[in-house]
């Protein structure tokens, strides 16, 4: 059975308005706090509300999985190392972990396609196929990759989560998503291929090369966002845009990390049109392909910290600032409320 998911509805802008216009009533300069203010009246918008309610469970969900084009040389990690973080990340011993507990958020960590003999409730095969030679899934898969996606992205809502961040692990992954920005934004392979784990010359070179052929059987799929998937994306992408679509649709906000999420969002656009009003591109990654899949969806970035890593890491480091923005606007005093000096 296709899919078809249900129309996206629109953040309140009269919440966002008002939030805005109350940043003007605050005890300080008008404007003063630049994109904090932004940042404020977006959640407001999502939560069709001013002020906005305090964020109190913001939810964290690693998407794992496997890449056979890794096989290939276009990492600095061998396959293998999915398995050692997603046993650091559920054991606590990941950077993620250590940025989410900063951060007050719950972290789920979910195998949807690690190359290993676990099994699942959400899992969807052993590792992807290698795209530059072959189909990254079959269609049964990529259909149920994205309903994966879709599921939790429920299971989550429905447990009460006011704020969504997913996140990518697996070795190889940036290498299908720079396939995805350069399918959908007609841009030649050697633009949209960055340093990814830490590659060398001539893993970039590999890495150039298997994009170029991944492309060639990309192409044809292009005005199909599930063939897309299937033929040059990954189950832990196709999840992943079932996810962002599934909280567009269920008015939750979502907040983009790397390159992983950013062409996944592209995709889930593609799925259900107006899905990117609800997400917030948290900062800008050192890997082109993110950039040019950012600019397609007319998202700016928060911060630019340099960072390299996907994993959830950036989008997880800039959850504070999300729970101050909101906090801003119930918190700070107006001129009204405080008496003028004798």
């Amino acid at each position: 059975m296709p899919i078809e998911f249900a129309t996206v509805p629109h953040p309140d802008e009269i919440a966002r308005a008002d939030a805005l216009r109350r940043h003007g009533l605050l005890l300080k300069p008008a404007g003063s706090l630049g994109r904090l203010e932004d940042l404020g009246a977006w959640i407001a918008a999502c939560q069709g509300q001013s002020p906005p309610r305090p964020l109190k469970r913001t939810r964290v969900v690693v998407l794992a999985g496997d890449h056979g084009i890794a096989a290939k040389g276009v990492s600095a990690y061998k396959p293998e190392v999915t398995r050692q973080l997603l046993a650091a990340a559920r054991s606590g011993g990941g950077a993620l972990n250590v940025l989410a507990d900063v951060a007050g958020a719950g972290l789920r960590v979910e195998d949807i396609a690690v190359d290993s003999a676990e099994d699942g409730e959400f899992k969807v095969r052993r590792g992807s196929g290698s795209i530059d030679v072959e189909d990254a899934l079959t269609a049964d898969e990529a259909e149920a990759a994205v309903r994966a996606g879709m599921r939790l992205a429920d299971a989550e809502v429905d447990a009460g989560a006011d704020l969504l961040v997913p996140a990518d692990l697996g070795v190889g992954v940036t290498t299908p998503a720079s396939t995805l920005v350069a399918a959908l934004t007609g841009t030649e392979p050697v633009a949209v291929i960055g340093r990814g784990s830490g590659i060398d010359d001539n893993g970039w070179m590999r890495k150039a090369v298997a994009v170029r052929d991944a492309l060639r059987r990309a192409r044809p799929a292009l005005s199909d966002p599930m063939e897309l998937l299937r033929t040059a994306g990954g189950a832990d992408l196709a999840a992943m845009a079932g996810f962002l679509a599934q909280a567009a649709v269920r008015r939750t906000p979502v907040l983009l990390d790397g390159l992983a999420s950013a062409a996944a969002a592209m995709v889930a656009e593609e799925l259900a049109p107006g899905s990117r009003s609800w997400w917030l591109a948290t900062h800008r990654s050192t890997e082109p392909a993110q950039g040019l899949a950012l600019d397609h969806l007319d998202l700016e970035p928060v911060v630019d910290l340099g960072i390299r890593l996907g994993n959830g890491v950036g989008a997880t480091a800039v959850l504070p600032l999300l729970t101050a923005s909101a906090r801003l606007l119930t918190e700070i005093a107006t001129f009204d409320q405080v008496p003028q000096a004798e």
